[in-house]
């Protein structure tokens, strides 16, 4: 299935995406897609839900509908950095030994046409195209990489917008270049594990201004998504509804010479195969 979530923002209703312009509403048995959705196992039931209603010809136009992220607001975001080689070197950094972990603040989810604002003060916003997991069971101390791979509910494209400056010339951990307003876009949909059973093989892009900046494939992650979630479980307890973003390929606007950074007006395009395209306009400051 490809789980969607419709409406303005705070207000969005759930349902299933059928095509690119169709969908079926399941506002009436779902809640919404959030922790206690994921907790229930609610999929396999809710897969049943769409075929009856495609059947029954319950299936609504898109039109020009606002996506909100397809995954309500999650308990917690956890980040992975430096995950592709080449990223690490456009950086200047050393490939890491063990994943690189931080964290963003869960209310930077937004959806994946919304607006990017600029916070206040900001010089050096950059973008970066990733994949996301989202965790579909309460977690902790997983011993393999097929138990993470059950503990997975599915994958979403994700922006993970960071403003450098405060990031590395601020001190301290990175969350306060990570957690600014409107810098996690998420989706256009979740897409579970039956549409996408391997996310080891998925070509990522992101352009901004029409120019292509990010090329890559998850094949050539350090630490593949199913490593990353059993990893990250020694450390804290994953809850239903999580997000995990698995690191970016190269081409963010810092490891350009000279670095090139987000300002109003800009428009950033992208891509990964199976999970859609997402696409935002920067804005300025409040």
């Amino acid at each position: 299935m490809k789980l969607i979530r419709i409406g303005a923002l705070g207000n969005e209703r759930p349902a299933a995406l059928i095509d690119p312009q169709h969908y079926v509403d399941l506002g009436d048995v779902v809640e919404d897609f959030d922790g206690d959705f994921f907790a229930h196992d609610s999929l396999d039931s809710l897969a049943e839900v769409v075929r009856v209603r495609i059947a029954a010809a319950e299936v609504r136009k898109l039109g020009n509908q606002r996506l909100g992220s397809p995954i309500a607001r999650p308990h917690q975001i956890i980040c992975v950095g430096l995950n592709y080689v080449d990223h690490a070197a456009e950086t200047g950094q050393a490939v890491p030994a063990e994943p690189i972990l931080f964290s963003k603040s869960p209310n930077t989810a937004v959806g994946p046409y919304d607006d990017v604002r600029l916070p206040r003060g900001a010089t050096k916003t950059d973008w970066e195209v990733e994949l996301g997991i989202i965790i579909g069971a309460r977690t902790s101390y997983l011993e393999s990489d097929d138990d993470a791979r059950e503990s997975i509910a599915g994958w979403v494209l994700v922006n993970d917008v960071s403003e450098r400056a405060f990031q590395l010339e601020r001190g301290g951990q990175w969350l306060k270049g990570k957690s600014s307003e409107t810098f996690n876009p998420i989706g256009p949909w979740l897409a579970t594990k039956d549409e996408i059973p391997d996310a080891s093989m998925l070509d990522m892009r992101l352009d901004v201004n029409g120019v292509r900046r990010q090329t890559g494939n998850t094949s050539t992650m350090i630490f593949d998504p199913y490593f990353i979630v059993r990893y990250v479980s020694q450390f804290m307890v994953l809850e239903p509804g999580d997000l995990i973003n698995t690191g970016t390929p190269p081409g963010v606007g810092m490891g350009w010479n000279p670095p090139i950074w987000l300002k109003p007006g800009d428009v950033m395009e992208l891509e990964i195969s199976g999970l859609g395209v997402q696409r935002q306009v920067v804005v300025g400051a409040r």
